[in-house]
């Protein structure tokens, strides 16, 4: 284990060089560098398996907190909002982790053509499970691929489907699984979270949800929270309130105009909703967050 982190810790700075995020030559690969300690940061957390190999984290999904290490992985079985924090870095000992993003079809093609049942309460999407050498081994496989690139079309999907297949035989393989068998409960919540993505924009009735998932509204109501740990109005809510965010750094617009594009008709209940999520009125935030990107830029 100890050879297999140091090897990785070796390839992510390697493959890095400077804090940020890194996109990689290997699909759906990302690499991380961060050198200090992160205030928290809402985002939405990609369908993906997460690995540290240096530092520590803590990822809140509603009002649960994931703690991982490099003792540890995190998986979202599918995309969340949540609020992360680097909670160790340092200049000497940087934040270095790295995700591989997946989706149901490849989940599904590892569970083969045998039919499958799952019965029950649908599962938190998101887990932290202790990392095992069979594991850690196809990951320091997966990432070794970066120095020899012409060997990534070929190997690269042989090793990202054992490291999917470990997991499946790990503690919380339920959780992917429920995620890719047509029928779960999961699996209609899936379709769900992807139509309110889409139009979080605008008003969605719950009963057009519960449709959606052919659930009753009660059921709908139950397996959402389970899955995601807040209702579909939350989850919406989180998603505009991101955009929102996005927005006001990225364009040359007001904070009403911001409202109204994400979907609200009141821009006074806005301005409570964003200050309650982040903590400041929306354009005291975007003053704050433009300072500390132009201190970083120029450090």
């Amino acid at each position: 284990m100890n050879q297999r982190q140091s090897e990785l810790t070796e390839l992510i700075v390697r493959h890095t060089g400077q804090d940020g995020s890194h996109a990689t030559a290997i699909p759906a690969l990302f690499l991380f560098r961060q050198s200090s300690m992160t205030t928290p940061t809402h985002g939405v957390q990609r369908s993906s398996f997460c690995v540290i190999v240096q530092g520590k984290k803590d990822v809140w999904l509603a009002q649960e907190r994931f703690t991982y290490s490099p003792s540890h992985y995190l998986v979202a079985s599918v995309d969340l909002p949540v609020v992360a924090q680097v909670v160790e870095a340092s200049e000497d000992m940087p934040y270095l982790a790295l995700r591989l993003e997946l989706t149901p079809g490849e989940i599904l093609e590892i569970l083969g053509e045998k039919p499958i049942r799952l019965t029950g309460q649908a599962k938190r999407a998101m887990f932290v499970s202790p990392i095992e050498p069979p594991l850690l081994d196809a990951v320091t496989r997966l990432v070794r691929l970066l120095d020899t690139p012409d060997d990534i079309d070929v190997l690269a999907p042989v090793y990202k489907r054992e490291i999917l297949y470990r997991v499946l035989q790990g503690p919380y393989g339920d959780v992917l699984k429920q995620i890719a068998i047509e029928g779960s409960y999961a699996y209609r919540i899936r379709d769900v979270i992807e139509h309110i993505k889409q139009n979080y924009h605008r008003l969605i009735r719950i009963e057009e949800l519960a449709d959606i998932a052919h659930m009753s509204v009660s059921t709908l109501h139950r397996h959402f929270k389970e899955v995601t740990g807040m209702s579909p109005i939350q989850f919406q809510k989180q998603l505009r309130l991101q955009e929102a965010r996005r927005l006001l750094l990225t364009e040359a617009t007001d904070a009403a105009d911001v409202a109204f594009q994400v979907g609200y008709e009141s821009p006074s209940q806005f301005s409570r909703e964003y200050s309650r999520m982040f903590g400041l009125p929306p354009k005291e935030d975007a003053k704050r967050l433009r300072g500390d990107y132009y201190k970083k830029a120029n450090a």
